[in-house]
């Protein structure tokens, strides 16, 4: 078995469901993948598993109660919470979740929750119809903004003998999502310190007169996010900015611009003068051959035709640059399609690496606190999962520079 989790301290939590059963084939999985396992297990998961099973497949003792007067000698509850860098819950009921939420810490698992700054992981298990309640909805979207990480359930036939989605994820899915996002998290070593990177953000608009423009749905957040994390690694960070009404992030150099002909021209010259570029930016793809000098007044035809003429394309001018050629990242924001659509303008852009990322999910993409991408470079490609674009941010630089590194080497 190839250890993909070696080194790897796993805290894992079951609470008081039937799935519960399922935590023990779930702790031997991480364990042959070289993770060292710790369980703590709930008053009410003491009903459905004993301790000493969950003691025998993890070879550590199983921790029960907040108040062990021979744990707590110790404050037991925060070494355990210090002591883990990934914590899953599995099973989490409706009722752990609803807990979670609330930031309650009534007993020795919650408790654990807040004290801990481990990777945190849920994998919910309950009826469907507790699933589908919208107390239950509204607690896993709170977890969600908080940056756990939220795996399943699965849909089927369940123990109450309903049919929905409410099963616990089967132990090797829980595994597999660790194993992916082990595999995504980047190396932490790398450092941005002396590296001058330029990051386009938000949407442009191209005006057809002088109070109407053409534009789209971008907010600027995921281009923002990356030039406030590059920014915190100790990048020189000079961003390019459409039209947004977000604040510039501390230690970045903004430059402001309203149409995509505007941002091709501070492009150009950013991008000459910085290691790594990346365009994240929402760009026109036309603008008005002829901009009217005065408002357009309605008539009485039926219909409207505006002459359109392409705007440069930023991305690709970029990439063919002949010198001070930069390390070129691109978006690719596709509702369908969306890897051969992203590979496609890899190859026809001559970019080193772009983020695919699928706009017509609404809870992520385009004005959503949240985004998933897949990375792809001509070697290879990563599928980063959704979560808050502050944290995949940190991600995907982080991969960026190792790309840029590798590149810079040949």
């Amino acid at each position: 078995m190839q250890q993909t989790l070696a080194n790897k301290r796993i805290l894992l939590g079951v609470s008081g469901g039937i799935a519960a059963y399922k935590s023990a084939d779930l702790v031997r999985r991480l364990s042959e993948r070289g993770a060292e396992v710790r369980v703590i297990l709930t008053d009410s998961g003491q009903h459905f598993i004993t301790p000493l099973t969950l003691q025998a497949v993890s070879g550590n003792p199983v921790s029960t109660s907040l108040l062990d007067p021979s744990a707590e000698a110790a404050m037991g509850h925060i070494e355990l919470a210090k002591w883990a860098n990934i914590f899953i819950i599995a099973p989490a009921t409706a009722n752990v979740i609803a807990k979670l939420a609330q930031g309650m810490a009534d007993d020795l698992l919650t408790t654990c929750v807040l004290a801990t700054t481990a990777e945190l992981f849920i994998a919910p298990a309950m009826n469907q119809q507790m699933y589908k309640n919208i107390a239950t909805q509204k607690n896993i979207a709170t977890l969600n903004e908080h940056n756990f990480h939220i795996i399943g359930p699965a849909a089927g036939e369940q123990a109450c003998g309903d049919v929905g989605l409410g099963r616990m994820e089967e132990p090797l899915q829980i595994v597999a999502a660790i194993e992916q996002f082990v595999a995504a998290k980047p190396d932490s070593h790398l450092s941005w310190q002396g590296i001058s990177i330029a990051i386009t953000a938000g949407p442009t608009r191209e005006a057809i007169d002088p109070v109407r423009y053409i534009s789209n749905h971008s907010s600027g957040k995921m281009g923002f996010a990356l030039a406030a994390a590059a920014a915190q690694l100790g990048a020189d960070v000079t961003l390019i900015a459409g039209p947004t009404l977000l604040t510039t992030p501390a230690g970045v150099k903004r430059i402001d611009v309203i149409s995509a002909e505007q941002m091709h021209q501070a492009a150009l010259t950013a991008a000459q003068n910085s290691a790594i570029f990346i365009g994240c930016a929402a760009v026109a793809d036309y603008r008005m051959a002829e901009v009217a000098a005065e408002k357009l007044k309605k008539t009485s035809d039926a219909e409207l035709i505006l002459k359109m003429v392409k705007n440069p394309d930023i991305i690709a001018s970029v990439a063919a640059l002949s010198q001070h050629r930069p390390f070129t990242v691109g978006f690719a924001a596709e509702t369908h399609n969306l890897i051969d659509y992203a590979k496609a303008k890899l190859s026809s852009k001559k970019l080193d690496m772009i983020c695919a990322n699928d706009v017509s999910d609404p809870n992520q993409g385009f004005n959503s606190e949240h985004n998933a991408v897949t990375l792809i470079w001509p070697q290879g490609q990563l599928a980063l999962p959704a979560q808050a674009k502050s944290a995949l941010a940190q991600q995907i630089l982080q991969h960026v520079l190792q790309q840029f590194q590798l590149v810079a080497k040949i």
